[in-house]
């Protein structure tokens, strides 16, 4: 078969299979185009989930006759002031949606510009040009999409429910706006619930639109990114790492404001959580990074959705470094929906719902007590009930309020307060101005250590106590053997054992930061991670791996009942760590419930 040259109308259909994929492409590309023409406010009309109907209406620049012709030709944009593509500062460029989206759909394009008496419009129908001709209208662009891909049935039978394809637009809609705060933009149609969101400017703008789009409970369960490195600046929000999501839906990456997907961004955000996110756990980011334009290849994907960073290692250091101050800065604090989760864990008994009946009395469900009287309580057969005598209230004011006073100034000047008691032997109840903290003591001190041990290794070894007798650990061939490659490794980490017999390994000194702490089990804890890991060269990689094993195996245990000095130097500690909000698997380490929370519970709304 000899070489020919394709006809106009097949090579923009095949333009259209690389940038037109289904509607939320199009909508993609014409907002993004509403957005390069300074448009302040713009409305984004759908149907059938955009297959019947795409519309969107700008208040940007417009166009004139001779432009308005060039925008559904190929290869022509306003994008470019010069043919360097190294050097790319608006959304569109490649000069073909126009021109591709005509070949599979009926396009109409009305525009004006602020000079002109009246708009003019333009149409395209399968590839076929008609126009312009006069159109009565305000400033800006109107451009309408119908019947898309009624001419590639091919293409049309593998898009998705209409319901579908209206979330993928969205989706769309939301990260333009995420990434553009100054613009109005309003999503409605027949297929949806209309959404709205008016521009915010000036300071906090940023913060304000993600509480639009995303939700407040976001922004008030985040801290707030502003750093500068490498050239690189980081801006955002990223959620606290007890604000996390099933999946990755919820993380948002924006590079010279626009909405990309890069491995490099998600593996620097998974990075610098790594220390306090469960593994099957996604912390909520929205990630701004800002780069001179000849740092970055955007021209990698013909949907721009990808890209490519020059020196992709001073981008990851960025986040990293930036997300990590942020999270530091943020000390113990932890997320408020906690609080929510604990709300809703409580149930009222049914009787005291002003509407559920009484209890019906029964007189013999008294009977098993029948036989027990109270000094002072004649007639009186429940032997758990209290004794509200003048005596038993007298020997119980004194020291309440002895307590309180001593307490007072605690409860002003710590934001976690102070230990009112110990519950299960696990959990400590503690009181500060506001209301009431629960902190499980395990996970809390888990952090601690891990902390501690992570600033010993930054300075050199981990300091290690010697044992008076070295304690033999007996194990599996193998492990003896994983144990004994690592040993050099490991006392990096103030762990020293030497193999003692062919299944066996004796420990001669342990990290002093865990006292007296299980070595057993630490020693098989660490074997069976050298065996998941497959590579004694994986040791030093997975430092925190290590640390977070011996930090589990060093911190108080549940059940340990501790003093009231010990709770509040738990306390004190907490608050004085970086990241104590939550434990090295993730979890919240404490939970506060406000008063206006406990009031809640007991229906007092006022």
């Amino acid at each position: 078969m000899s070489i020919r040259q394709l006809p106009e109308d097949l090579i923009n259909r095949i333009a259209a299979g690389e940038v037109v994929e289904r509607p939320s492409s199009v909508v993609k590309e014409l907002v993004e185009n509403a957005i390069d023409a300074g448009a302040s406010r713009i409305v984004v009309t759908t149907a059938a989930g955009g297959k019947g109907l795409i519309r969107i209406e700008d208040d940007g620049h417009g166009m004139d006759r001779a432009d308005l012709v060039l925008s559904v030709e190929r290869h022509a944009t306003s994008k470019l002031s010069a043919d360097d593509l190294d050097d790319i500062r608006t959304l569109g460029f490649r000069g073909e949606a126009l021109a591709s989206i005509g070949s599979v759909a009926e396009l109409s394009i009305a525009s004006r510009t602020a000079e002109a008496e009246s708009g003019l419009r333009i149409t395209v129908n399968s590839g076929l040009r008609a126009g312009p001709v006069p159109q009565a209208m305000n400033r800006g662009t109107v451009v309408e999409v119908k019947n898309l891909f009624a001419n590639v049935p091919a293409r049309l039978k593998f898009l998705k429910t209409d319901r579908a394809e209206a979330g993928a637009i969205t989706d769309v809609i939301k990260r333009l706006a995420m990434a553009n705060p100054g613009v109005h933009f309003v999503l409605n149609g027949s297929d949806r619930t209309a959404s709205n969101w008016p521009a915010v400017t000036g300071t906090g703008a940023l913060q304000a639109r993600l509480g639009q789009v995303i939700g407040d409970d976001f922004s008030q369960n985040a801290v707030t990114l502003a750093t500068s490195r490498h050239g690189v600046v980081v801006a955002g929000l990223a959620g606290l790492p007890t604000y996390t999501r099933a999946n990755s839906l919820s993380q948002f990456y924006f590079v010279n404001g626009r909405s990309v997907k890069d491995k490099v961004l998600v593996g620097a955000v998974r990075a610098a959580y790594a220390d306090y996110v469960f593994r099957d756990r996604f912390p909520v980011v929205a990630l701004y990074i800002a780069i001179d334009p000849g740092e970055v290849d955007v021209n990698v994907h013909p949907a721009k959705a990808e890209l490519r960073f020059r020196d992709a290692g001073a981008v990851r250091s960025a986040v990293i470094r930036a997300i990590g101050e942020a999270l530091a800065a943020a000390g113990f604090k932890a997320s408020g929906t906690v609080a929510e989760d604990v709300l809703g864990a409580f149930t009222a008994p049914a009787y005291a719902s002003p509407s559920a009946p009484a209890p019906a009395y029964r007189a013999d469900a008294m009977a098993p007590f029948a036989g027990y009287e109270r000094a002072g309580g004649a007639g009186n057969a429940n032997p758990f009930a209290p004794d509200f005598g003048q005596a038993a209230m007298a020997g119980l004011r004194e020291p309440s309020a002895r307590v309180e006073a001593e307490a007072a100034p605690a409860l002003m000047e710590f934001p976690l307060g102070t230990a009112r008691a110990q519950m299960f032997d696990n959990f400590i109840i503690a009181q500060n101005g506001e209301g009431l903290l629960l902190v499980d003591q395990h996970a809390a001190h888990e952090r601690l250590v891990y902390e501690r041990f992570k600033a010993q290794l930054a300075s050199g070894p981990v300091a290690s106590q010697a044992q008076l007798i070295p304690l033999v650990v007996e194990l599996p061939e193998e492990d003896c053997a994983r144990l004994e490659e690592a040993a050099g490794e490991l006392e990096r980490f103030g762990l020293y054992l030497e193999r003692f017999g062919p299944r066996a390994v004796a420990v001669r000194e342990t990290p002093a930061l865990l006292g007296n702490s299980d070595i057993e089990g630490l020693v098989r804890d660490v074997a069976d991670g050298l065996a998941e890991w497959e590579s004694i060269a994986a040791v030093s990689d997975r430092m925190e791996a290590i640390i977070a094993r011996m930090a589990c195996h060093g911190s108080v245990r549940s059940g340990r009942r501790l003093r009231v000095d010990e709770m509040n130097a738990l306390l004190r500690d907490m608050e004085a760590t970086p990241h104590s909000g939550q434990c090295i698997h993730g979890r919240p380490t404490y939970v506060e419930l406000k008063k206006k929370d406990i009031e809640r519970l007991f229906g007092r709304t006022r």
